[in-house]
């Protein structure tokens, strides 16, 4: 058994349950506004399948942190879930806890390295590929940030944070795209004097 340095100890992972815990801190929610408003905003930077989300659902209300609103209306299979105490708990503990800056793990990355080796220029259309998508996205969040953002006062403290978020998306969108702009010309000169 090794042990860990004291400022390790604490750190740990974000889990879906706890991204989940969030949406429905914000908004009780049934399976699927979950599931759609995952697709719009928390799964702009946490990737996770409808499956995925009603299979942590079920796990999260057999924990006792999340339960279904009663509603009369409702004769359907729909549930509306809302956050418990305990869920409230978890989530407070969690946000206190370490954690470790996200760890660059690009596959783009390792086939470039691979073709640095092989030779060939493979990899060039995929780059150009990532380019668009890099685009497509910086265009998805400016419109979110001008639709939402633009004249936001900045003394709302939940809104600024979400905006911040945001910016932080576009600006690393803004990163990928000037360094693909960089990368693939020289790829294109090195193919050209092959």
């Amino acid at each position: 058994m090794s042990l860990h340095p004291f400022y390790l100890r604490n750190i740990t992972e974000m889990s879906l349950a706890h991204v989940l815990l969030t949406s429905l801190i914000e908004k009780p929610s049934t399976g699927f506004e979950l599931a759609r408003r995952f697709d719009r905003s928390m799964g702009f930077f946490w990737n996770a399948t409808h499956q995925q989300i009603y299979r942590e659902l079920s796990g999260m209300q057999k924990k006792g942190w999340i339960s279904t609103l009663e509603d009369a209306q409702n004769t359907g299979r729909k549930k509306t879930y809302q956050v418990e105490q305990l869920g409230r708990i978890e989530l407070a503990d969690w946000m206190v806890k370490q954690g470790q800056p996200a760890q660059l793990r690009e596959e783009i990355m390792v086939r470039l390295r691979a073709e640095a080796q092989l030779g060939g220029n493979s990899v060039l259309p995929e780059l150009e590929r990532h380019l668009e998508l890099h685009k497509e996205n910086l265009e998805i969040y400016q419109h979110i940030f001008s639709k939402d953002f633009e004249h936001s006062d900045d003394n709302d403290r939940t809104l600024y944070i979400h905006k911040m978020i945001l910016q932080l998306g576009i600006d690393l969108e803004l990163g990928w795209i000037q360094w693909l702009e960089k990368v693939i010309p020289q790829l294109q000169k090195f193919a050209q004097q092959q």
